[in-house]
């Protein structure tokens, strides 16, 4: 099964693009829930979620939908005293509702493929046992099959990520490594991915339909080798990462009943 959704879903310049204008924000989430059928929570890597933000999420949401949670970032850009418990406890709720799809950890591009890191994946495995666990990494230095053996005998995903073709980030290779399947797609800013006033300017891209016809035998790939796959657009800014997201469903025929 294939579900598409967004990298996030509450900015303010979503107004208009996405979201009417008069619309309260404490309204957002249901209104994206009932187009699409999952996202992916970016909150969670800033701070770890209170009961009560979780509460409302599993409230406002159907039972069908289901939350991505990002790692927090103790976990995966500082790491010097993961508390991978805190961590885990925290999104428990998620899990006990039977809504959360996995846990991205998104490293840092400085987080290369050194013996300590390598180590340092399997202590995170077994610090979050209980869930689905899905790597992205950023440096380039990690596309080789070793990696994906890495993440095959310690039950982690690999995240497949869309990017622009720069030196050193990571190719888009689309391969499972356990049974969830992961995409990304973060749009195709070469100018401003290194060079910007605002780290937003990096994803600031609109896919062309012609851009996501390349990824569909890629996407069906995937699909084949995992139980679940996860379809995430991260170019956010101006609604961008929603438009490609419908784009998409459609050319996959994947389309959100509304009830």
């Amino acid at each position: 099964m294939i579900r598409i959704g967004t990298s996030g879903f509450s900015y303010k310049d979503w107004v208009g693009p996405v979201y009417p204008e008069k619309m309260p924000a404490k309204d957002w989430l249901c209104f994206y829930a009932a187009q699409f059928s999952t996202v992916e929570l970016n909150v969670t890597f800033y701070r770890l979620p209170s009961t009560r933000n979780i509460d409302a999420w599993l409230r406002k949401t159907p039972d069908d939908f289901l939350f991505t949670v990002k790692a927090f970032r103790g976990l995966t850009h500082e790491r010097e005293n993961p508390d991978f418990a805190a961590f885990a406890d925290s999104i428990r709720p998620l899990a006990e509702a039977g809504k959360l799809a996995c846990v991205l950890a998104q490293f840092p591009n400085s987080f290369h493929p050194i013996p300590q890191n390598k180590e340092y994946l399997k202590r995170l495995r077994a610090g979050l046992e209980k869930y689905p666990l899905v790597a992205e990494f950023r440096h380039a230095a990690w596309a080789r099959p070793e990696t994906l053996e890495l993440l095959r005998g310690s039950s982690m995903g690999y995240c497949c990520v869309d990017e622009p073709p720069l030196r050193g980030l990571m190719p888009p290779v689309a391969v499972a490594t356990s049974p969830v399947g992961y995409i990304r797609f973060h749009g195709r800013n070469a100018a401003h991915w290194y060079e910007h006033a605002d780290p937003a300017e990096r994803y600031d891209y609109e896919y062309t339909a012609e851009e996501l016809e390349e990824w569909l035998p890629k996407i069906r790939d995937v699909e084949k080798a995992a139980e679940e796959t996860y379809v995430y657009f991260n170019n956010h800014p101006h609604g961008h990462g929603v438009a490609g997201a419908k784009v998409l469903g459609k050319l996959l025929n994947i389309e959100r009943k509304e009830e």
